[in-house]
């Protein structure tokens, strides 16, 4: 069985100004475990990353800065989070729940973190709730350590990856691949590898046949040997910050798709659970375990 990243720090609070359903995170574990899809040893609690492995996608200045609470007032208005030592522990379990994740996923196929999915990170600043990116600083630690030698992030949220895509804008052995909301933020876009741009009130059929057009052609042609996978469910027409018109079914057939191709295609892939803003909670939980399901049913 696939082994998932979570720890109890996940659950920092932001300000009643900028609240998200951050309950998610407590929530997820309780329900994959009472719809056995999962039993309690598939969850592990990771450690703190080290500065050593965040300074490989990120700006050794600015996490210095970040980790010993030094930021401008600026700095922390554009991460919309209140900054405090709970934050900074958090972002750095959650960090190494990737990567670990990742490391597990070459042995058990497909791997998650029920947090992560950070991708409005940039190398030097943080933005949009996102303060260091799991998923980048995850791809350059398996490529500095061999672990793998072509990497393709696959990230379906409905914001673009706009961190990722500056942190590996000069690297050629990370192809960064983006489906997002053309009219959602950010609304300054960074550049992807590829970026595909949605109309609001996209459906799943117009999503899925843009989604099959070009995935299986990028693994095809780039061959990567793992794969990041952002399986943000913010897609849904319920979603508060979506704009798209994407139903429950249509965000699992995507799912489907990704794990599908990892699995025709024999890449590890590791998965974080990226954003969810419906005004039901359940409509979200419901989403995120799809995501579990599915690749239950592929790969086991």
């Amino acid at each position: 069985m696939f082994s998932i990243a979570y720890h109890s720090i996940y659950n920092h609070p932001v300000p009643e100004s900028h609240r998200f359903p951050m309950e998610k995170y407590q929530l997820l574990p309780k329900q994959l475990l009472l719809e056995g899809i999962v039993t309690e040893d598939c969850f592990f609690k990771p450690a703190q990353a080290s500065l050593q492995d965040i300074y490989l996608a990120h700006n050794p200045d600015y996490v210095n800065r970040y980790t010993q609470l030094q930021l401008t007032d600026k700095e922390r208005r554009k991460t919309g989070f209140v900054h405090c030592q709970q934050l900074i522990d958090r972002e750095l379990t959650l960090v190494q729940g990737t990567i670990d994740g990742a490391l597990n996923a070459f042995t058990q196929k497909v791997a998650f973190n029920i947090a992560g999915g950070t991708h409005h990170a940039f190398s030097g600043h943080g933005e949009g709730f996102c303060m260091l990116n799991d998923q980048a600083v995850a791809a350059a630690y398996l490529l500095k350590h061999n672990k793998a030698s072509k990497i393709l992030i696959v990230d379906l949220d409905v914001h673009q990856g706009n961190g990722t895509a500056e942190i590996f804008k000069n690297n050629p052995n990370v192809f960064t691949f983006s489906m997002h909301g053309k009219s959602n933020y950010p609304f300054k876009k960074e550049q992807s590898n590829i970026d595909i741009d949605l109309e609001d009130g996209t459906t799943d059929e117009i999503y899925l046949t843009i989604l099959q057009d070009h995935l299986e052609k990028i693994i095809v042609k780039e061959q990567p040997n793992f794969i990041f996978y952002q399986a943000g469910v913010d897609i849904l027409a319920t979603d508060k910050l979506g704009k798209l018109n994407c139903t429950i079914n249509g965000c699992k057939q995507r799912d489907e798709h990704v794990f599908s191709l990892a699995k025709k295609y024999n890449i590890p892939v590791q998965c974080s659970m990226g954003g969810g803003y419906s005004p039901n909670l359940s409509t979200i939980l419901q989403a995120h375990v799809n995501t579990f399901k599915v690749a239950k049913d592929l790969f086991y």
